[in-house]
């Protein structure tokens, strides 16, 4: 049967060396590549895959990475600095991105390929 211990998630790009360039350049995350594929390394589990998928890439739907924050406005500044726009959810976000209406606060952009990404006070 399955390993639930040696388990990993994944997600698909368009292009990987400009995935890098972001996850490493404008994320500051470890990253590692073998294969043609990227490795996020996160905490102490075995990492996200981040996989080619070329013109065929279809971003996801739903948000493929959470980031805790302490300080999601802090964060917000910071990628903003690095040139990340921060999605805008009518009704849902105020004008800097941020969803204030219960829950965490919590804050969405993209990464080159279109998948979304969020930071979330934790």
């Amino acid at each position: 049967m399955v390993d639930a211990a040696t388990a990993f998630s994944g997600f698909s790009v368009r292009d990987v060396p400009e995935a890098r360039a972001f996850d490493e350049g404008v994320l500051g995350l470890p990253v590692s590549e073998d294969h043609g594929m990227l490795v996020l390394h996160l905490g102490s589990g075995p990492g996200v895959l981040v996989h080619p998928e070329g013109t065929a890439h279809e971003p996801a739907s739903s948000t493929v990475l959470d980031f805790p924050v302490p300080d999601v406005d802090a964060a917000v500044d910071e990628l903003s600095a690095k040139g990340v726009t921060m999605l805008q959810y009518d009704g849902v976000t105020d004008e800097r991105g941020v969803n204030r209406h219960g829950g965490p606060l919590i804050a969405w952009s993209t990464d080159p390929s279109g998948n979304v990404l969020s930071v979330l006070e934790d």
